[in-house]
């Protein structure tokens, strides 16, 4: 039997189309056949490497205000409610995202990602706090306070600083970013589907 091929799917919850594309992502790849890997990661030093101290939406005004009209016309259209930009933007979310690290291979990682995005972009709600990190693994039935406090141990935040490094070494630059097997690189929401088709094997002629 052949195996199953598999997209990674590479996010960050201080990303908002990284919202959309986590919201989404299972039911596309199911029908694609493709399974998926999800690989939470930090942005921040990838920015900071490119001379850059906030999210490029930041700083280029025009650009961020198209973007957040995008994401009202993007969440309109897959059904979730109304986008809520954070305040501030991007939120800090080394919290979450030592979390998720910590449960990469945990059934709650899927689930925890997800509650995290609609916290901060359909509720409107803070990630950034380690209470608020708590309250969101509670609602899971998780033991918040001892999954947090086992996440920013020092084997954990290792675990974090080789996924940036393998983000880097691998080419990301931003998020979402997809990779399929043979390493091929998709970035943005947008890319989703032509990822999942790559992943499968149906390419473009002549790209292999």
């Amino acid at each position: 039997m052949a195996r199953q091929p598999t997209l990674e799917f590479w996010y960050e919850f201080a990303s908002a189309y990284s919202y959309l594309a986590a919201s989404r992502i299972e039911a596309a790849a199911q029908e694609a056949g493709v399974a998926v890997r999800w690989r939470p990661f930090l942005l921040g030093p990838l920015f900071a490497s490119q001379g850059w101290t906030t999210s490029p939406f930041n700083l280029y005004p025009a650009k961020g205000r198209n973007m957040w009209r995008d994401m009202e016309r993007c969440a309109a259209s897959q059904g979730l409610p109304p986008v809520t930009k954070p305040d501030p933007f991007p939120q800090n979310s080394l919290n979450a995202v030592r979390v998720a690290v910590y449960g990469q291979d945990q059934d709650w990682l899927v689930p925890f990602s997800k509650a995290v995005f609609a916290t901060s972009y359909a509720g409107g709600k803070s990630i950034a706090e380690p209470a608020a990190v708590i309250a969101i693994l509670d609602s899971l039935g998780l033991d918040g306070t001892q999954v947090l406090k086992a996440a920013a141990l020092d084997a954990n935040k290792t675990k974090l600083r080789v996924a940036i490094e393998e983000a880097r070494s691998r080419g990301i630059y931003g998020a979402p970013t997809f990779l399929a097997d043979d390493g091929e690189l998709f970035w943005g929401n947008d890319r989703l589907e032509q990822a999942l088709a790559w992943a499968a094997g149906d390419r473009p002629p002549g790209l292999r």
